[in-house]
């Protein structure tokens, strides 16, 4: 599908604002649907019926900032159609939070102090429920490696591919399409067990059972029983779904195998501490603001690893 229709929106995210720490993540795995230069990102966004591509450039300042965003389509958009993009990229990036009091806590602490220098207004990248949802069902008991080629599998079969501005990134396939799919479709993509669950979550989603903009009015608890309530969310995965797509900067209350040796390396400089020890610890020293604090830890490293290898972290990914 080529997108050959480009309008421009100017959003001017809250002071402090870090672009690249916001919009490039390097712990996650590389994706189809995303493109990443210093200072621009590309990626694409299905809303409602309609397949987007966006181009977010940084023309502020960290202390001044302003994001340049380019919508691309296949077809005209309205004013109004325009400015909800533009609401649901601010949402998806959190780019209106007041981040005051976190920098305030982090600049007491020892630890964060030189990492807050680094990072300083960096926010969580989030992105729709369901798109999300997908992530965690092809990272589950996986290799990174491994969880990549699910995910290009799948976009091949089931995404479309989106040309703009010079970029050729895969947008997401509606969940109607998945629900429709023969379970034997989906294995033969090389998903294994993790067909029946992409399958059934999916089809929730084509059932109209969950809606991501009521859910994001719901408080902690009840917004954890509701995602509890999706197919294969687990307290391994609802976590991830809190802070990630609905932006609750303390939602620390688990840590997989995977993080409890990265978190023990960066918080004890120890290979392995008990998990409840690292919990215990980011709560005594970030409370309502554990999450996003040891977000900031963890991508700091991530970022260190793209300028010179970490042996001990080389081992855990195995990209």
């Amino acid at each position: 599908m080529i997108l050959d229709r480009s309008y421009g929106l100017e959003l001017q995210p809250s002071a402090p604002f870090h672009f690249d720490g916001t919009f490039h993540k390097p712990s996650h795995f590389p994706s189809g649907d995303i493109a990443w230069q210093p200072g621009t990102l590309w990626t694409t966004r299905r809303i409602a019926n309609d397949l987007l591509g966006l181009k977010l450039e940084n023309t502020g300042t960290v202390d001044s900032p302003c994001v340049r965003l380019t919508i691309f389509a296949s077809h005209s958009l309205s004013a109004g159609e325009m400015a909800a993009v533009g609401d649901e990229v601010a949402s998806d990036y959190d780019l209106y939070a007041d981040l005051s009091s976190f920098d305030d806590l982090l600049g007491r602490d020892e630890l964060m102090r030189p990492v807050l220098g680094r990072w300083r207004g960096m926010r969580t990248m989030g992105g729709p429920l369901y798109e999300s949802l997908v992530i965690c069902v092809v990272l589950q008991n996986a290799t990174v490696r491994r969880s990549v080629q699910m995910l290009d599998n799948l976009f091949r079969a089931y995404g479309d591919l989106l040309h703009f501005d010079g970029q050729a990134l895969y947008g997401f396939w509606p969940p109607q399409a998945l629900d429709a799919a023969p379970e034997e479709a989906l294995r033969a993509l090389k998903v294994g067990y993790r067909a029946k669950s992409l399958k059934r979550i999916s089809g929730q989603f084509a059932r109209g059972e969950c809606d991501d903009s009521a859910l994001r009015c719901l408080p902690n608890d009840e917004l954890k029983r509701a995602l509890l309530k999706i197919y294969g969310v687990g307290p391994a995965t609802v976590w991830y779904l809190m802070f990630e797509v609905f932006h609750r900067n303390d939602a620390f209350d688990h840590i997989s195998p995977w993080e409890q040796k990265i978190y023990s390396r960066l918080l004890f400089d120890q290979e392995l501490v008990p998990a409840e020890q690292v919990l215990t610890e980011v709560e005594r020293r970030w409370g309502r603001w554990k999450m996003l604090a040891a977000h900031y830890l963890f991508e700091d490293l991530f970022w260190r690893r793209t300028h010179a290898p970490v042996p001990w972290l080389e081992e855990l990914i195995r990209l």
